[in-house]
């Protein structure tokens, strides 16, 4: 129980229950949109066949959004959205870098 504990203090939670509904989120949530993203990327013509190089970029810039959007959906459906918002704000906080505000 020692790791349940240490995940409810980390994310500011308050019940097992939460903790457990969050790693439902998590799991179905990526599960589904790479179902989700696979029709789109056969839509574009973007195939396994293509160049590594070239298809493992692409394929992560169209299902990084689409698992956003799902995290938000599912998590809201599962009462949970106000804390799946608040992940998604911290991780774009994280990809996009702060101007530098000091006065030279």
């Amino acid at each position: 129980m020692k790791f349940l504990e240490k995940v409810k203090n980390r994310w500011g939670i308050t019940s097992n229950w939460q903790v457990f509904v969050i790693f439902f989120v998590f799991g179905v949530t990526g599960s589904l949109s790479l179902k989700v993203g696979k029709p789109i990327l056969d839509f574009m013509h973007i195939t396994d066949d293509m160049n590594a190089w070239l298809y493992w970029p692409l394929r992560l810039l169209i299902v990084f959004p689409i698992y956003q959007v799902l995290l938000l959906a599912i998590g809201g459906v599962c009462g949970q959205f106000t804390f799946f918002w608040n992940i998604i704000k911290k991780t774009f906080g994280r990809m996009i870098p702060k101007a530098n505000k000091k006065a030279v």
